[in-house]
């Protein structure tokens, strides 16, 4: 049993082409090898372009800039003046820059007693009982005092130790910086992609200075001016200003680079697109100051607006001989692949497959020496029949 194992291990096979007249099992061959040439020039060149090397991981690099100037008005009938430092935050973004829209302020706050929010479920009482000494208000603006105290004619909270008065929830009905909405936002862009030494902006290389001043972006009339007007940022993420600008929200620019560098440089252009993340966005921030006695006061600001995340993405490609070696290698394997698929339902499937399998396996047998044949009991009997 060893030896024929040994002797089948050291069997070599060779490959025995038969003509066979089976138009279903021809049909099928042309069909698999028109596939598999229509995926190698279709998706593996065309699509995918798979003759180049590519680069998916650019070093970018990302400046923001707010300009516009609002005014609002409180109802005690005083003005505020707004411009890119108080409502931008930082005021000269990167990756992430946030737009004030609406606020809610409580002014001159100090540090003493007062009673508790009735809109913080913690700070409500009917007893003293119920405002344990010491313990900070859950959700609240202080730490209780042991006190239960009118806070108006129809509610009575808990006395805290805080910032007094306690902060001013009443949200305008809309939003106090609605011109924002024709603040301009500038997106400066670089990608660098270092594994083929290649650099591009997305601002347009211009010898004019006024052009980024008066340029607005737009993907058809304007596609290379980085100036975005916020209304139209907005609308572009599928929601309209007032709306977003009340409570505030999360928008997200993607700046996506596809380079074919094979093509001119000029092609290289980046694509962008706007997609709203959430539709609500706050957060606080004070503002310190002291009197002439020495006294430290603040002025609270709850600020409600949009903030843009700004995403880069890329790749650039380029023809290379190795991935070109490789993707024309998969295609004439894919086309060998065909043969054996037909080969399996000729020799499996078809109807015939015991005429095909006699006609394809044959075992090729050497003719016999002298010597062998005399050790053939067939060539002995042979020999005696031809002596007589």
């Amino acid at each position: 049993m060893a030896a024929a194992l040994c002797c089948g291990l050291l069997d070599y096979k060779t490959e025995k082409f038969a003509l066979t007249r089976n138009r279903r099992v021809g049909l099928l061959h042309r069909l698999l090898q028109l596939a598999v040439l229509g995926y190698l020039l279709g998706w593996v060149l065309v699509v995918r372009r798979g003759y180049q090397d590519t680069d998916a991981a650019p070093h970018v690099s990302v400046i923001t800039k707010m300009k516009g100037v609002s005014v609002t008005r409180s109802k005690d009938a005083s003005s505020r003046l707004w411009d890119a430092v108080d409502y931008a935050s930082p005021p000269q973004g990167e990756n992430v820059l946030f737009l004030v829209t609406n606020f809610i302020a409580t002014a001159k706050q100090a540090q003493g007693t007062c009673p508790e929010s009735p809109s913080v479920l913690d700070g409500m009482c009917t007893e003293d009982v119920d405002c344990p000494v010491g313990n900070p208000v859950v959700h609240g603006n202080g730490i209780k005092t042991g006190k239960c105290v009118m806070f108006n004619a129809t509610h009575s909270t808990c006395e805290i130790y805080g910032w007094c008065p306690v902060e001013n929830n009443t949200l305008p009905r809309k939003p106090l910086l609605a011109e924002a909405e024709n603040f301009t936002l500038f997106i400066k862009n670089t990608v660098n992609f270092t594994k083929f030494n290649f650099s591009k902006g997305n601002t347009l290389q211009t010898n004019d200075p006024t052009y980024f001043k008066s340029c607005t972006y737009d993907p058809f009339f304007n596609p290379s001016c980085p100036v975005f007007r916020i209304g139209d940022v907005v609308e572009a993420a599928g929601e309209t200003f007032g709306d977003l600008a009340l409570l505030g929200g999360s928008i997200s620019i993607r700046i996506e680079w596809n380079c074919d560098l094979d093509q001119p440089t000029a092609r290289c252009q980046p694509q962008y697109s706007f997609i709203l993340v959430d539709r609500r966005y706050n957060f606080r921030t004070a503002s310190y100051y002291w009197d002439s006695q020495r006294r430290p006061y603040r002025s609270l600001m709850k600020l409600y607006g949009i903030r843009f995340d700004i995403s880069v993405h890329g790749q650039a490609g380029k023809f290379g001989i190795i991935p070109a070696a490789v993707s024309f290698g998969t295609g004439i394997a894919f086309f060998g692949a065909a043969t054996v698929v037909c080969d399996l339902v000729l020799l499996y499937l078809d109807t015939k497959a015991d005429f095909y399998w006699k006609e394809k396996f044959e075992e090729a047998k050497p003719p016999k020496g002298k010597t062998e044949a005399a050790a053939d009991p067939q060539w002995a009997d042979q020999d005696i029949r031809n002596a007589q």
